[in-house]
């Protein structure tokens, strides 16, 4: 029945049609009334002869009757099929569970109803402020957008145990097709990892990255003059793309992406069970590939489609060479010659004591870097907390000559001299029995001394003699000796017995039974 105070109007044009003795169907085709509203109105017009009458009342009269002496109709009230549902509807929509994934989490647990019917109970039960926003577009290849977003619990395959877990996600801006890929941990060689594995998925490199000012990506966070992070500025060199930076606290400047990880939270992670971390992560990018076939909200186009029409011919190619992960540190060389990074301790030159240096620690080595960015050490990662890195040559000579060497290390810098102090070397430490690295790091400290060219030919020269010990090239070089021309081998002396042996030893012959 219609609301009273707005139809007044319409009520009167009913009586006028019933005054006139039209047919019921006349009416309902010139008032949209239906047919049991005709009905009622005709039969209270009669009890209060408003059909005889010689004029009607005017419309507050005819509103005061109408109030005074017939109650509105109470629409039906028709039980909703989401309201067994009600407790669980509250629970996910705290969670911030989207409509869509709802309904998919209520046919898991029973539910027949229709997607219409869930819309229309939480449009009931729920009511929002509208928020006014700039939309802005972009062209294609131009733009894309980046951001974590906490996820919950997860697997780690490697302990057994549930850990916090976030999701990296990075939304084409002019496609919406997106990336991502769940981790647990924030930091910058994971930041760095992702963006390669998502330009990889791409097949492309966007013109500019918005971010988020995270720390793995914006060191300091200032709009007008944002500080890079040293190794997000070489990924972005390397890759060709720039950086731009969001205004602190304001993450509507990036809103597809915080729409992207919004989406996957609320969608692909909502209401699932806990699971492994690693197939979480195949199960996720199945899930890319899906979404991207839905008609998106905003373009009314498949993401998937506009990507591959539009977006992905726009994108820089990836480059030829596959980057090297690494990450950035300034660090300080302490008094005892090493730097801290990464829970181990690396050496640097002993005159740089003091000095702030760059390290660059990549997967397999570790680059330590002055203020020049000139490389001042390099060594290889280790490969437990605690651990101890340390080139002989970064120490002083007298703290070096008490310093233990690994044989691998000694044969390296022997090597580096020559072929024959390489196999003095070797010879020196193939000893079964006693441990002889400092014999070895002693002779290698004889190039300072004196030369490498003059303790490769004394090595020579003592190899001949089948003595590579150390104090033997030592005295070699004290003497100048490895400057004289080798003597040739004498061939051994014949020997001519008088007697045989059986005669020599006749007199033994009952002895002997060998004889």
């Amino acid at each position: 029945m219609p609301q009273r105070k707005k139809d007044t109007l319409q009520i009167r044009q009913l009586l006028l049609h019933l005054r006139a003795n039209h047919s019921e169907r006349q009416i309902r085709v010139d008032t949209g009334l239906a047919r049991d509203t005709i009905r009622r109105y005709k039969q209270w017009a009669k009890q209060h002869d408003l059909l005889q009458t010689p004029a009607l009342p005017d419309d507050a009269q005819l509103q005061a009757l109408l109030d005074q002496t017939l109650p509105p109709l109470l629409p039906p009230q028709n039980l909703s099929s989401v309201e067994p549902y009600a407790d669980l509807v509250a629970t996910l929509r705290k969670q911030k569970v989207e409509m869509a994934a709802l309904f998919a989490r209520l046919q898991e647990r029973g539910y027949v109803g229709s997607y219409s019917s869930v819309w229309r109970y939480i449009k009931k039960t729920e009511t929002k402020t509208p928020e006014v926003t700039l939309r802005v577009e972009t062209p294609p290849g131009y733009e894309a957008q980046v951001d974590f977003g906490e996820v919950g619990a997860f697997l780690d395959p490697a302990t057994g145990n549930n850990r916090k877990a976030y999701a990296f996600v990075m939304t084409l801006s002019y496609s919406r097709h997106l990336y991502a890929e769940l981790v647990f941990d924030q930091k910058a060689l994971t930041w760095l990892a992702a963006h390669t594995r998502a330009f990889a998925f791409f097949g492309g490199v966007p013109e500019r990255l918005v971010i988020d000012n995270l720390k793995a990506g914006i060191q300091k966070a200032c709009w007008e003059d944002p500080e890079v992070n040293r190794s997000y500025a070489e990924l972005a060199e390397h890759y060709g793309f720039l950086v731009a930076p969001c205004r602190p606290a304001t993450p509507q400047h990036k809103g597809k992406v915080e729409s992207g990880v919004h989406f996957v939270q609320r969608n692909f992670i909502a209401g699932r069970e806990p699971s492994d971390l690693t197939q979480g992560n195949r199960d996720l990018l199945v899930w890319c590939e899906q979404v991207s076939q839905r008609i998106h909200g905003t373009t009314h186009k498949k993401p998937a489609e506009l990507f591959l029409a539009y977006e992905k011919p726009a994108l820089k190619p990836l480059p030829p060479h596959s980057y090297d992960l690494g990450v950035y540190k300034k660090v300080k060389l302490h008094r005892d010659g090493y730097v801290t990074f990464d829970n181990a301790y690396y050496s640097a030159p002993f005159r740089l004591v003091g000095s702030t240096l760059w390290v660059r620690g990549g997967l397999n080595t570790l680059r330590i870097l002055n203020e020049d960015h000139q490389i001042v050490a390099t060594h290889e990662r280790a490969t437990e907390a605690g651990q101890r890195l340390t080139h002989p040559d970064h120490l002083p000579k007298e703290r070096a000559a008490a310093l233990p060497r690994s044989p691998r290390l000694l044969r390296q810098q022997a090597e580096q001299v020559g072929p024959k102090t390489l196999a003095a070397v070797e010879a020196i430490l193939s000893d079964p029995v006693v441990d002889k690295t400092r014999s070895a790091a002693r002779l290698l400290q004889l190039a300072d001394k004196h030369s490498a060219e003059r303790l490769e030919r004394a090595c020579e020269r003592a190899l001949h003699f089948s003595d590579a010990s150390y104090p033997t090239v030592r005295d070699i070089l004290a003497q100048g000796l490895e400057t004289q021309a080798t003597p040739e081998p004498t061939a051994p002396a014949a020997t001519t017995f008088a007697r045989t042996a059986k005669e020599l030893f006749s007199a033994f012959k009952g002895a002997l039974s060998w004889m």
